[in-house]
């Protein structure tokens, strides 16, 4: 390229004029830009980042929501509208009603994962690398995203890093987000990989993960409008922890382990949802 004294240059052989060659230089990194940011994983951004034109189809319940079953423990069975199964802390122990597409997994012990999946899982994904690495997970199926947000895991005599993974799920315009098997609370960095949170399945024991205060202080870093306890163990420990939380949240209870979730049914003041169930 040799620029000319009338204020052109030369482009392959081409004389244009330099106004020319900026806008095209400009549109040509904004196309690089977009192409960079397409195949890059973003956080949980529900109905704003897509414009709310993500297809609504009628499956998971009548309204066309994200179906919510709370299977035992840690895991949950979630149905999508295009009737996608997940299921979360998939293990040995506690095994849903339907053959889900995707499970989740982490290894803090072994009610939250398994080695022995069964036929017809589509994807298995661990909240751990089994080599030592850091779990990276951006799946995109259907009507579901899912990605991961790496945590640590306390162990006797030190810290198992990345040994826990937060899955956060985006279905029908919400964002889900399972703590796993967390052990503290988050950093800047981690509330920015998880993005705007909907609903929360939080454990609540106390012991076995965070105590019940830190992990309460988790529920108001991520801000959810619905949080739903599990990892309970007894009623002693789940009435200590609804008892701490109901100075900022409501409480509800519902009777039934399975619900619909959508955006239009979220509650105006952020609640902890109770599933029957252990």
């Amino acid at each position: 390229m040799r620029k000319g004294r009338d204020g052109t240059v030369l482009l392959r052989g081409h004389r244009v004029s330099l106004a020319s060659f900026a806008l095209n230089t400009f549109l040509v990194l904004a196309l690089l830009a977009l192409g960079l940011g397409a195949s890059a994983w973003a956080a949980c951004t529900g109905p704003v980042a897509d414009g709310e034109t993500r297809l609504r189809l009628a499956a998971a319940g009548p309204e066309g929501g994200v179906g919510l079953t709370f299977l035992g423990h840690a895991s949950f069975l979630i149905e999508s509208p295009q009737g996608v199964r997940i299921v979360t802390d998939y293990n040995d122990m506690i095994r849903a009603p339907v053959v889900p597409d995707i499970v989740t997994m982490n290894n803090a012990h072994p009610t939250h994962y398994s080695d022995n999946v069964e036929p017809g899982v589509k994807f298995v994904l661990r909240g751990w690398d089994p080599a030592g690495g850091v779990p990276a997970h951006h799946l995109d199926y259907r009507d579901v995203k899912i990605h991961n947000v790496p945590t640590n895991v306390r162990e006797f005599g030190g810290t198992r890093y990345s040994g826990n993974s937060i899955f956060v799920f985006d279905v029908a315009d919400l964002c889900l987000a399972h703590l796993g098997h967390l052990h503290h609370t988050l950093t800047p960095g981690h509330l920015a990989d998880l993005g705007p949170i909907d609903v929360v399945m939080v454990p609540v024991d106390g012991g076995y993960t965070l105590n019940q205060a830190d992990m309460i202080e988790v529920l108001q870093q991520i801000k959810p409008k619905i949080a739903i306890p599990m990892h309970v163990f007894t009623q002693a420990t789940l009435d200590k922890f609804l008892a701490r939380a109901a100075e900022f949240y409501a409480v509800r209870r519902a009777d039934d382990p399975a619900i619909v979730l959508t955006r239009a049914g979220l509650p105006t003041t952020p609640e902890i949802l109770v599933l029957p169930g252990r």
